[in-house]
């Protein structure tokens, strides 16, 4: 898990996730707001390597990560 503040100022939660088939994918949750959280495809080939990205990208390629993502679907 890491954090960092989006262009707006506000503070976000990303941690690596998994979907079905094994993808990889960048999980945002907001800090304090009402946006509901928003993912974003890894292309790596493990949890482990989307942790060691996750640690790695600038928080600009984090925001910009952030911008490329979309509503987290609930089911």
């Amino acid at each position: 898990m890491r954090l960092f503040r989006d262009g707006a100022g506000s503070e976000w939660e990303v941690l690596v996730g998994r979907e079905s088939w094994g993808v990889v994918v960048a999980i945002f949750v907001v800090r304090k707001g009402p946006e509901p959280p928003r993912q974003a495809l890894l292309e790596v080939a493990s949890a482990d390597e989307g942790n060691r990205l996750l640690q790695e990208l600038s928080e600009r390629d984090l925001r910009a990560l952030l911008g490329t993502s979309v509503p987290k679907p609930t089911e």
